[in-house]
């Protein structure tokens, strides 16, 4: 629906030049990317109504109260929710649906037992983030729950192929930092150097592990897309079209499911989550080029 965005996806289109000042804007999902949107929107003009994250309390606090071990991100954290001062924070909270004409209008918010209806003017939704992984797949590196495997040394299975940063495993941009540090070590051959980066990458390895299981998916989630529910927006595969094959690959050859301009990045990871399907095809160019380019 026109107006309903990816949170991530708003954010990057206002840098663009798409004016939110005077807009109301419901900001719901999970992780700490719905705070640095909120704060960017509202930096911008926009009137930030409600900041919906589906985690619980409990495990938000569990994580905040191991946030001493990374001081720098506690202070970031608390800097960053005192500019949000006045905004309510709902946790057990995600958008049920979303409604209007021709674009939207309101967004239906549920909490426990409680649903209500909030009007507004944009929806910015994220619900974590999705690695990078179709060069190394092409390469043949192999991949593990969804990331690229690697050794000590950021080492591939693929011989001379180093990998760092979110393609291993989401983590923000220490993890990716340092891991890059070590490969370019490794790759160098200077192997006393990157081993003097382990500690470090162990200690952001560790935020990153407490990060993603505080933000954990709930669910509940996966039942609220009904069947017309658009799973595939390049090709405009509805989910119940999809709720009649047992595999990406079927779905796929009959429905164009994946074969549109984005290769499946969007509609993988929704089917990977519905259905526990395995994204399999992967084939250059990577990301969508001009004929002219080739």
């Amino acid at each position: 629906m026109p107006n309903a965005f990816g949170a991530g996806g708003l954010q990057a289109l206002v840098k663009g030049g798409l004016s939110v000042e005077n807009k109301k804007i419901v900001v719901a999902g999970t992780g700490p990317l719905l705070l640095a949107v909120a704060d960017y929107l509202r930096s911008k003009g926009a009137t930030i109504l409600a900041i919906a994250e589906q985690t619980s309390q409990t495990k938000l606090n569990t994580f905040a109260l191991g946030l001493w071990k990374s001081p720098a991100k506690a202070a970031q954290a608390i800097r960053l929710r005192s500019k949000l001062l006045g905004i309510p924070y709902l946790t057990d909270c995600w958008v049920k649906s979303a409604q209007g004409d021709d674009r939207l209008e309101w967004v239906t918010l549920v909490q426990k037992a409680k649903t209500w209806s909030v009007a507004c003017d944009f929806l910015a939704c994220g619900f974590h983030l999705v690695p990078n992984i179709e060069l190394t797949s092409l390469l043949g590196c192999r991949i593990e729950n969804g990331f690229v495997a690697v050794d000590e040394f950021q080492r591939t299975s693929c011989e001379n192929i180093f990998c760092a940063g979110e393609p291993t495993g989401i983590g923000g941009v220490e993890k990716s930092l340092v891991e890059g540090e070590i490969a370019g070590f490794a790759a160098g051959n200077f192997q006393d150097e990157a081993m003097a980066l382990f500690k470090q990458r162990e200690k952001a390895r560790d935020f990153a592990d407490r990060l993603n299981m505080a933000f954990t998916l709930r669910e509940e989630l996966r039942g609220l897309a009904d069947g017309q529910t658009i799973v595939c927006r390049c090709e405009d595969v509805e989910l119940g079209r999809l709720r009649e094959f047992d595999s990406w690959r079927t779905a796929k050859l009959q429905t164009r499911c994946g074969m549109g301009a984005c290769q499946g990045r969007v509609c993988g990871g929704a089917a990977e989550f519905l259905f526990g399907w395995k994204v399999e095809s992967v084939r250059p160019p990577i990301f969508p080029v001009k004929l002219e380019n080739l």
